[in-house]
């Protein structure tokens, strides 16, 4: 290292390249010998080396190869909203180390692109040049001609308010991933996994993410365990999309937006979990009667504690469970207290 470092003195500087990608490192040893030819003894000269393949083919680097393209000056001035003429946008791009000038009557210009410049891959890059030359501020602003108004995603919205509300009534927003393992939504839960029709990743890298989920719970229950040590009651909600397949899409699985709310304490609570659902559809404004409101009738689930779940159901229709969870579930997300939980599709609300 000491016998090959760089002084003022150095009069011969070797430069060579390694990288996994032929085509990154020709574009590194490129910009390095162009930067160096800077101060060449003959400015901008180069001496290439030949290198032997272990095929026994040859070849001669830095390849330092331009290259030629014709852009239209109406696309330009089109897609940056400006209206320059051809000779004017060709002096832009030469100022943007883009050697450009103007061919054919002016309904074309050509650009030569040096090998310094390996950031411009498409058409789409020399309009964005011209963009920066021209100065983004020096484009006049215009209203479009088509209606572009944004509006929020209406479920997001309801997400948005149903947040702000439950974060009132005492419990903490998590926010967990959308991955889990098979165990999480299927064995942990009492359950088969091919009853759950979770959507599997085909080359998971991790056992911690092999499936998307299909329920919060498993990650509001892995969070109360990261968390053990916190003073109870630890009230957690979580409002996010689970993915199960659908062979009726075009992507053959769907997006629903549940909402999961988990109490854990040295008492099971299953009031205070009752006592959200009424709140929740209190604010969604749905009354509490079987024709087009909501009922809780009881259940059976695996997950839950044998008389202690019970179905919701809303206009109608079963939107999720609530209920005690049995110890089994408990016990093997390593908690050691007695856990109620809620979750809903808040979908049928929009």
């Amino acid at each position: 290292g000491d016998h090959t470092k760089i002084s003022v003195n150095t009069r011969n500087v070797f430069i060579e390249c390694t990288g996994t990608d032929i085509t990154k490192a020709k574009i590194v040893l490129d910009i390095m010998v162009t930067m160096f030819s800077e101060y060449c003894e003959k400015p901008f000269s180069v001496e290439a080396a030949e290198v032997v393949y272990p095929n026994g083919k040859t070849h001669i680097y830095p390849e330092l190869a331009y290259r030629k393209e014709k852009v239209k000056p109406e696309l330009i001035n089109k897609k940056i909203g400006i209206s320059e003429t051809p000779s004017s946008l060709a002096k832009l791009l030469t100022r943007m180390c883009l050697k450009s000038h103007v061919v054919g009557n002016g309904n074309s210009i050509e650009i030569e692109i040096p090998p310094t410049r390996a950031d411009i891959i498409h058409a789409c890059d020399i309009v964005e040049d011209a963009a920066i030359a021209y100065g983004y501020n020096n484009i006049q602003m215009t209203i479009p001609k088509t209606y572009t108004i944004a509006n929020q995603l209406p479920l997001n919205k309801l997400t948005e308010l149903l947040r702000l509300d439950l974060a009132a009534a005492g419990f903490t927003e998590a926010l967990t991933f959308a991955l889990c393992s098979q165990e999480d939504i299927a064995d942990k839960l009492g359950m088969d996994i091919s009853a759950t029709k979770a959507v599997r990743i085909a080359n998971p890298k991790t056992a911690e993410f092999q499936v998307a989920r299909t329920t919060l719970l498993p990650g509001l229950l892995k969070t109360i365990a990261a968390n053990r040590k916190m003073p109870l009651p630890l009230k957690l909600f979580e409002i996010s999309d689970v993915v199960v397949k659908d062979p009726d899409t075009d992507v053959g699985a769907r997006n629903y937006r549940h909402f999961c709310a988990v109490y854990y304490n040295k008492s099971p609570g299953f009031e205070i979990i009752h006592g959200l659902l009424d709140r929740v559809m209190q604010l969604l404004e749905v009354p509490p009667n079987e024709e087009n409101g909501y009922t809780i009738k009881a259940t059976e689930g695996s997950a839950f504690f044998p008389g202690r779940c019970a179905e919701v159901f809303a206009r109608g229709q079963s939107i999720g469970k609530l209920g005690v969870l049995h110890p089994d579930v408990i016990t093997k997300f390593e908690l050691t207290m007695p856990c109620s939980a809620l979750e809903i599709n808040i979908e049928p609300f929009m």
